[in-house]
C-alpha cells in the first residue's frame, strides 16, 4: 500500500521519457499500431528542425464570432515535444474578445500576458469562481481540468502565452461540447439541465452546427 501511495503522483501527468528524446514519427500513425502517445523516429533520422517552431511568433486571426484565436505548439505540431510533457499556446484577442469557457483535461495551464489586460477566471468543482484582472507581464494559473476563460478587458488587441504540463493538453469548449456534439446531446436533456424550454436549446444549437 505504501508503494502504491508513493507511485500515485508519478501517474498523474504524461509518462516519463525513457531516452534522451522521442521525436514523433507521424508516418507511423497511418499504420495499425496505436499508442498512448506517439511512436518515435529512429534517432539517426532526427534533425534539429524537429525541435523548432516559429508558430507562436505571429498573431492569430481574431476575426471570428468570439474575437480570439488560439495557436497551439503541441506534439501534433512540434514533433520534438513527444514524451517531454510540455507544450505552449499563443492566444490573441480582438478588443473585448473572449476565449470562451473551456477545460484542458490533461494539463494545468499557466498564462503570461504579453500585451494588454485580461479578465480571467476559473470555477472549482464546488462552484466557486476565482477571477481577477491580469495585466501585461503578469501570470495566472488555471488548475488542471477546471472550467476557465479569458476576456480582453480593453479596447486594443491583447495577446498571451500559455504553458502546459502536457505535450497534448486537450481542449474542450463547453459550448461546443453541449451544443455541437455529433451525434447531438438530446435537446430534452439540455433543456432540463439548463432549466429552459426546448426551443431555446434548439435556437442555441442552430448557432453551433455539428462538425
Amino acid at each position: 500500500a505504501t508503494l502504491l501511495a508513493l507511485a500515485t503522483p508519478l501517474l498523474a501527468g504524461d509518462p516519463d521519457m525513457l531516452q534522451d528524446f522521442c521525436v514523433t514519427d507521424y508516418k507511423s500513425l497511418n499504420g495499425p499500431l496505436r499508442l498512448n502517445g506517439f511512436p518515435c523516429k529512429r534517432p539517426e533520422n532526427v534533425t534539429a528542425d524537429e525541435f523548432f517552431s516559429a508558430a507562436l511568433a505571429f498573431p492569430g486571426n481574431t476575426c471570428n464570432s468570439v474575437g480570439s484565436a488560439v495557436t497551439a505548439a503541441n506534439v501534433e505540431k512540434l514533433p520534438g515535444l513527444n514524451t517531454l510533457g510540455v507544450s505552449m499556446s499563443r492566444v490573441d484577442y480582438a478588443p473585448w474578445g473572449v476565449n470562451p469557457p473551456h477545460t484542458h483535461p490533461r494539463a494545468t495551464e499557466i498564462i503570461y500576458v504579453l500585451e494588454g489586460s485580461l479578465d480571467v477566471g476559473f470555477v472549482t468543482t464546488a462552484g466557486k469562481l476565482f477571477a481577477r484582472a491580469v495585466c501585461k507581464g503578469e501570470l495566472f494559473v488555471f488548475p488542471r481540468g477546471l472550467v476557465h476563460y479569458q476576456k480582453n478587458n480593453g479596447g486594443a488587441p491583447a495577446a498571451a502565452i500559455s504553458a502546459f504540463n502536457s505535450q497534448l493538453p486537450g481542449t474542450q469548449s463547453l459550448a461546443l461540447a453541449l451544443f455541437a456534439a455529433s451525434p447531438p446531446v438530446p435537446t430534452d436533456v439540455l433543456a432540463r439541465a439548463l432549466q429552459v424550454d426546448g426551443g431555446v436549446v434548439e435556437a442555441i444549437k442552430s448557432k453551433f452546427p455539428p462538425k
